[in-house]
This record gives C-alpha cells, structure tokens and sequence, in this order.
C-alpha cells in the first residue's frame, strides 16, 4: 500500500511539471505596454466628443461651415409680430364726384382708371335749374356793375342795397350748383365737374345722355400717394401694438415702410381677431385696394434688460436645449440651457450662460452634426 501511494505522488509531480513547461514566462516589452495604453487614452478621447465634450473645428472649417460667434450682453427685447394685411384706400383722400342739382350727362372727359391732376375736367352736365342760375347770376353782376359804377352819391341807398344782395345770392347759388361765382360763359345751362384734388379715378358708373339726381355717384376719385393697409391679428395678440410705431409691408417682395395710425377697437364675433391701420406712403404706386400683404408690427417691448440668445442659436441634443459655446478660437462645447419666452428672434435665457459668454450664432447645426457622427462612431473602427 506505501509502494502504491509512492506511485501516485510520484504521477502528481510529474504532472504538474507538465503543465508548468507548457506555459512560457510573459516576456518583458515596455514599448507594447506604452502602444497599449496610447491606444486606449485615443480611444477615450474619441469617445469624450461623444460625452459632450469640447468640439474641435479649424478657422478654415468655421467659415466653410458659416459658423459666427457673438458675445452674449443684455438687451431690451421688442417683439416683432407677422400679420396678413389687406390694402385699403385711404379714406381721407377719396372724393365722391356727384352733382348738387338734377342733370343730364352731356360729356365725358377722364375714364376709369385715370390718373387726374387738380382742377381737370371730368364730365360735363346739363340741368335747366343751373340755366336759370346763370341767367340769374348774369343779370345780378350786370347790374352791380352798373350801381357800383353810379356810386352811393348817385342812386338811392335801397337800389345800392338791393343790387348788392342779388349779386350776393346769385353768386351763393352758382356756388351751391357746383358753379364758378362769375357771369362768365353762355347761360345754357351747361357746367363742369372737376377734380378737387389729384388722385386716380377708381369707380365710373355712368352713360352720356343718362339723367343724374343729387347725390348719385359719377366718379370715385382716390389721392393713392397714401394707403391704408389692414393687418389681421388675434384680438389678445393686436391689444399690444402701439400706435405710432413703425411697421414693414411687404407686398410682391417690395418692402414699404408705414406707421400704426389705429389699434383694434372691434373683435369679430366669429374669428375673434381684430384689425391694426398701419398708413404706407405709396412710393412707385406699388399698392392698389384690395392687394393681400405681409406686415411686421413692433410691440412695445421690454423696458427692463434680459440675457437672450438668437434663438436660431438653440439646438436640442439628447433631449436637452443647449447652445454652443465657444471655449477657444477653435474650440467648442455644448452647454445645457434653461429658456423662457420666445421675443420676435431671440429666446429669453434663465439660466446655462451668462453675459460674456460667446456663443455660436450661425452654423450650429454644423456642430451638433460633428457631435451626432462622433456618437455615430464613425472612424472608430468598432
């Protein structure tokens, strides 16, 4: 039994002697430890763009790239509305051209759609009560003349009265019948409309021959060197306009610059918006009634100075707001912000930058681009 336990212990150390000479001793190289570890601190590096840290980008690369940097400084925000606008005419410069006196149209001078100086003609009527005006008138200057010339010495004092009064009421009259106060022309009955001020002729609704009572309408006359433009907003939205602050039309990508003349005073029961007057000066008769516009409308705006970004500056990465900015000339980092209100372009920031800061403005999404294909993996080879 010994002789048998000898054996056995004797198998156990040649075994394990075996296997002892199977595996060779780790060779000693300093310069694979070292590769090893450079391999492993790029690795990391790679992966740190990954993690949100600083970006990298050449002056060449910025301007490839349209990449622009300002330094961040409290502002006071205006907000800048859009609206739909409808050009309207201007109504303090629209002339209804209408007979005082029943006439008939004898004939037409200017058409529709003319443009008109002050004092043109316009049509020329014919009525048998302005006859009887001019004979009246004519008689009446006739005989003023005459006492006139006798003089207060020569006739009695009620003849010179009575004289005076009839020129006096024929003159009234002829002014009442759209008439010039002289006794110059044929009594025929015939007299002349003409334009009070320069403008175009925008409505023409009438025939030669045809019979026209007082009041009715023979032209529309519009001094259009001034519009009126009707912006559209929500009622809640159109309360903050100011009167008297600049406003932007923009009509067939021509801008015109114009001025608030009136806020919304009425909702419309049924869309709840309401309507703000911006008056445009027509520079180049570029507006015309009836024309759909664009308008910008300036608020008020902030009286108190706030931190703000562009707000084509913010960027959502892994479900974060953020903005980058910049470390270096070449070197950038996304920061995590806390964002209010949105004012015209830019977004009110509470918290995540301060004043100082420079930020990337333009070209932010080159950056979150290089980050999203740094998190892609690409160029790592795994």
């Amino acid at each position: 039994m010994n002789r048998s336990i000898h054996l056995a212990a004797l198998a156990l150390l040649s075994a394990l002697t075996s296997l002892a000479g199977c595996s060779p001793p780790k060779a000693s190289n300093p310069s694979a430890d070292t590769a090893t570890e450079d391999e492993y601190s790029e690795a990391a590096g790679e992966h740190a763009d990954e993690n949100g840290a600083p970006l990298s980008m050449t002056a060449a690369e910025q301007a490839s790239a349209g990449l622009r940097v300002e330094t961040l400084a409290p502002m006071r925000l205006g907000e800048v509305l859009q609206a739909p606008g409808e050009v309207v005419d201007n109504a303090y410069g629209v002339t209804l051209i209408t007979p005082r006196v029943a006439a008939l149209v004898v004939r037409r001078h200017a058409k529709l759609g003319d443009e008109v100086a002050v004092g043109a003609a316009l049509v020329t009527l014919s009525s048998v009560e302005v006859a009887e005006a001019q004979g009246e008138l004519r008689i009446a200057e006739q005989e003023w003349k005459r006492v006139a010339a006798l003089g207060r010495d020569a006739v009695s004092g009620r003849r010179y009265t009575e004289a005076a009064v009839a020129v006096e009421q024929a003159r009234a009259k002829a002014r009442t019948y759209g008439l010039a106060p002289n006794a110059s022309g044929p009594a025929n009955g015939e007299f002349t409309l003409s334009a009070p001020h320069a403008g175009r002729l925008t409505e023409d609704d009438f025939v030669i021959g045809q019979r026209i009572e007082p009041g009715d309408t023979l032209f529309r006359l519009v001094d259009e060197s001034t519009v009126w433009v009707d912006a559209t907003l929500p009622a809640e939205i159109a309360r903050r306009v100011v009167v008297g602050k600049d406003a932007t039309v923009v009509a067939a990508g021509v801008s015109l610059r114009g001025r608030v003349v009136q806020s919304a005073h009425r909702t419309a029961e049924d869309t709840r918006n309401a309507h703000v007057r911006v008056e445009v000066p027509n520079e180049g008769d570029q507006l015309h009634a009836g024309d759909f516009v664009e308008v910008s409308l300036s608020t008020a705006g902030s009286d108190i100075d706030q931190l703000a970004v562009p707000t084509e500056a913010i960027v959502q990465l892994q479900g974060q707001t953020v903005v980058f900015r910049a470390r270096t000339g070449e070197e950038f980092e996304p920061v995590p912000l806390k964002v209010g209100a949105v004012v015209a372009d830019h977004t009110i920031v509470t918290d995540g930058v301060t004043a100082g800061d420079r930020v990337v403005v333009a070209g932010t999404y080159a950056l979150k681009a290089r980050m999203l294909k740094a998190q892609l993996g690409e160029g790592h080879g795994h």
